[in-house]
């Protein structure tokens, strides 16, 4: 392999040590001084392996080398270097792991691509601190929205745009970031699988043909906080007991859409928070999921009408929903995909193409690129905790493997 286990290993343990919880999981949350930290190590990575770097007016790193045509497409390697809260140290690292040692390869073996090639660390995917992940995929897609930076706030009420601003970015130029779609011709992904698919059947890497449609929203519920023990149950307008029902719901609506259709409600706040106040406001997330674009519509739809039936039952009760994201399903590009199978070949490893029931980057970027993604064990298939692990040589495999096809996609003609 032309890929150094060494440096894989050095990389991951390097971004492991910027952390918000240190003995709990990794935390480190977009705009805050973990962000900080993990991106200058990035950025002395990228410089150590003769690129030049630049941050793009949304966070992005971009190391960039130079082709020896600079009219050909751009062929560019990257993940997320975000964290959810209390969570693994491979999810997102490894596929900036990945871009890093592709680089070094390149420097190491003194080639000049055809094609130009970036490199790039990108925040926010997984949407942990401000409730709308793929940041910064969709910002070079066009994706973001001026109103989304203003409404969208973490848990001490800080909005996208003032923690940018906090962190040195002029959120007014967050269209800057924006890539014109020819400009990058494919663009690559390793990612851990967060499944037990790989592991199981002793396949060395996955290579992804489809990503599942996605359906965040945030639903508010106003009721009116009352006694708790003055107040009948039927004189009551209970906002949290509008939530667990849809929180039901949601679960019950998911199942009956079957094709591998999900919903999970993994964020609520109420208030007043007092055990004898009957809760009167509540706000959670729901997030649908499915590998058909008419499953998640579906669930989505029936959410909309048990949430007019719940507040025609009961006239107290006032219910905002809000879109925080909203992605289609997509299919990888099949080039791509052929090139992933025959550099897999030729580097002697097992493979297996797959479906991704996570959202990547990778989805996104497909809106103005050829996509691929490729996937690693994962130990039990656990992911988004602290015991996520995947053994290093594994993820050297698919290091190897993304790095051979990067090289191959940019020496074509």
């Amino acid at each position: 392999m032309k890929t150094q286990l060494e440096r894989i290993q050095r990389d991951i343990e390097a971004l492991s040590a910027f952390n918000a919880t240190p003995g709990q999981g990794l935390t480190r949350l977009s705009f805050t001084p973990e962000h900080a930290q993990a991106a200058q190590y990035i950025q002395q990575a990228m410089e150590a392996a003769g690129l030049k770097v630049r941050t793009d007016p949304i966070g992005t790193l971009i190391g960039r080398l130079e082709g020896t045509d600079p009219t050909a497409p751009v062929v560019m390697v990257g993940s997320h270097f975000d964290s959810v809260k209390h969570g693994g140290n491979f999810d997102g690292p490894a596929g900036i792991v990945t871009a890093l040692e592709t680089a070094r390869v390149i420097h190491d073996e003194g080639i000049t691509p055809r094609h130009p090639m970036e490199f790039v660390a990108m925040i926010e995917e997984e949407g942990a601190r401000f409730g709308s992940g793929l940041f910064g995929s969709r910002g070079m897609t066009g994706r973001l929205t001026q109103e989304e930076l203003a409404s969208n706030h973490d848990d001490q009420g800080i909005s996208t745009a003032q923690a940018m601003e906090a962190f040195g970015l002029d959120p007014a130029r967050y269209r800057d970031a924006v890539r014109p779609k020819g400009e990058i011709g494919s663009f690559l992904e390793l990612h851990i699988e967060q499944g037990p698919i790989l592991e199981s059947t002793g396949t060395q890497v996955g290579i992804v043909e489809t990503v599942v449609g996605i359906c965040n929203l945030e639903i508010t519920i106003e009721g009116r906080p009352d006694h708790a023990g003055t107040t009948p149950m039927d004189m009551r307008a209970d906002a949290l007991l509008a939530a667990a029902k849809l929180t039901l719901f949601v679960n019950q609506a998911a199942i009956q859409a079957g094709n591998g259709t999900v919903g999970t409600v993994g964020k609520l706040s109420l208030l007043p928070g007092s055990g004898n106040i009957v809760p009167g406001w509540v706000q959670f997330t729901v997030d649908v999921r499915s590998p058909r674009g008419d499953c998640v519509n579906q669930v989505r739809e029936a959410l909309f009408e048990e949430i007019r039936r719940l507040t025609q039952e009961n006239d107290q009760l006032t219910i905002k929903v809000r879109t925080l994201m909203e992605m289609d399903p997509v299919t990888l590009d099949p080039h791509v995909r052929q090139v992933l199978q025959e550099q897999g070949e030729a580097a002697g490893l097992t493979t297996r193409t797959m479906s991704s029931g996570a959202g990547h980057d990778a989805m996104v970027m497909a809106d103005i690129a050829h996509v691929g993604l490729v996937f690693v064990p994962s130990k039990g298939g656990r992911s988004h905790c602290p015991e996520e692990w995947t053994d290093y040589n594994q993820l050297q495999n698919g290091v190897e493997l993304v790095c051979r096809t990067a090289m191959a996609l940019a020496a074509e003609e």
